[in-house]
Parts: structure tokens; sequence; C-alpha cells
């Protein structure tokens, strides 16, 4: 299976069920969408975030359906001017390169230095779909699975509404 092993084994110990599904690399929700398996399943879109001074990081996870520029996430978080995280974060902190930016990325943040927000009307969603770690596959959860995900993991997070 493609993806990072320690995903598999993560959701595996916390009795997460998931369907998998390979498919060519998809580093961008245009792309994703069009190998999406979309019956009753929410396609989320990952975006990685740090703050103007760049001490704090922010994982912001939302339908990939609904558009939001930067100033508007900037106003619904509260955390000051926001800009994407380079390359060289992301890997320091989620273990990836661009493209690959999921939910399950924090099983590599151990120090729970990324705050994560999750809008709200994902909990309404059957099902969800996250890369595991690498953007050549993808992984559907329920949506009760991603909740025990979020709380099991770690990091500080809140669900609130994006849009």
């Amino acid at each position: 299976m493609r993806g990072q092993r320690q995903v598999y084994d993560y959701l595996d110990q916390q009795g997460i069920k998931y369907d998998y599904y390979e498919h060519p690399e998809a580093p961008t929700i245009e792309i994703a969408s069009q190998f999406y398996r979309g019956e009753g399943t929410v396609l989320c879109k990952n975006l990685f975030f740090r703050n103007h001074k760049g001490n704090k990081h922010y994982l912001v996870i939302m339908d990939a359906r609904h558009n939001m520029d930067i100033h508007d996430i900037e106003h619904k978080l509260h955390q000051g001017k926001l800009s994407f995280a380079s390359p060289e974060r992301m890997l320091k902190y989620l273990g990836v390169y661009p493209g690959s930016v999921s939910l399950f990325t924090l099983i590599n943040d151990v120090n729970h230095e990324v705050i994560l927000f999750v809008d709200k009307k994902l909990l309404e969603a059957e099902k969800v779909s996250f890369h595991p770690n690498d953007n050549t596959a993808s992984l559907v959860i329920g949506c009760d699975d991603m909740i025990k995900f979020i709380k099991s993991v770690g990091n500080q997070y809140e669900f609130m509404d994006l849009y």
C-alpha cells in the first residue's frame, strides 16, 4: 500500500477502519477531484499555515468544494496574519512535502506543535477522504473515526464554522 506505513499502523492501533484507493499523483485538489470516489464521501482540502512570526503552525481542513482566500481564513481563525508554510516547515512539522498534507500528517508532529482547525460542516459528512501522507493514494474513513483520530493524536484542535 502507498503512503507512510505509520499511518496504517496508527489507524489499525486505534481501530479505525478505512477504504484504500490508489490513483495517479494528485498534489492539488483539482487533480485529486478527478480520482475522487464521491458516494457519501467528502473530499477534504488540507492547508498548512504559519503565523507572521513563524512560531505557530496551523492545519486547516475543510470540504474541498469550498474556496476561501487566506484573508478569509485569517479572519475566521483569529490568529493574526497567516501565510502558507514553506516546504521545509512542512517537512519539519508534518513529515511530508507539498501535495501530501492531510489530517494524518499529525502523527508526524510528535511534539504536538501544529494546531488543527476543522470546519464544523465536515461533522455532517458520512465519510471523509484524506491522503495517507502520500498523494498517490486516498483513504476514506467515517466521520466518527475522523473525530476519534483527532482526539487520539494529541494536537490542540477546534471545530469551527469556516464558511
